[in-house]
């Protein structure tokens, strides 16, 4: 069985690239993903593959490791798809980081009700301290880890609260989850 992404998320990767790099660049992405979709419906399912189809042709266009442009696609996700798409949902996730990130285990599952069909990753907090949290991420899509360091960055600049995280247990090193300690 494969999986399917929403629409948007391939919206966002374009937006990325076309406000960092031009359209023609997209266009080049576009061919070199081997992806005839010129336009992406925002709630209409796509299959997995397209995106990170998408993602590797964006590396190797801009010649930037893809783990470098999931960290900016993740970003970019907080500062202006998830603004633009769910800004009032993102606005009551909490009024400082700290909040948000304790609620961000809540935050998919208001998602889900925008987006039925889609299957979200699961956070939770496995340990807080004053300054820091230790969140564990666990999705069925491999290779996503580094998206969620660009999230996590994008969210500190959201609440301008300076954030470092650091990726202690990693999935791609055969750990069962992904654990990330944000300190602010």
């Amino acid at each position: 069985m494969h999986e399917d992404m929403y629409g948007l998320v391939n919206q966002a990767i374009e937006d990325l690239v076309t406000g960092s790099a031009g359209p023609q660049v997209w266009a080049a992405v576009l061919r070199r993903a081997g992806c005839d979709i010129q336009v992406f419906i925002s709630n209409e399912s796509y299959d997995d593959a397209i995106t990170y189809r998408l993602v590797g042709a964006v590396a190797e266009e801009l010649q930037v490791p893809a783990d470098e442009i999931l960290r900016r696609f993740g970003r970019h996700w907080v500062l202006r798809t998830a603004r633009d798409s769910y800004g009032p949902l993102l606005a009551n996730g909490g009024a400082t980081l700290e909040e948000f990130l304790r609620n961000l285990p809540n935050f998919h599952h208001r998602v889900v009700i925008i987006f039925p069909a889609l299957r979200p990753p699961n956070f939770s907090v496995v340990d807080a301290s004053p300054g820091q949290i230790r969140l564990r991420y666990e999705s069925h899509r491999p290779g996503l880890a580094q998206f969620v360091v660009g999230l996590l960055h994008g969210l500190g600049e959201m609440y301008a609260t300076p954030v470092t995280v650091t990726h202690e247990s990693r999935r791609d090193d055969g750990a069962a989850h992904d654990d990330f300690v944000v300190r602010w």
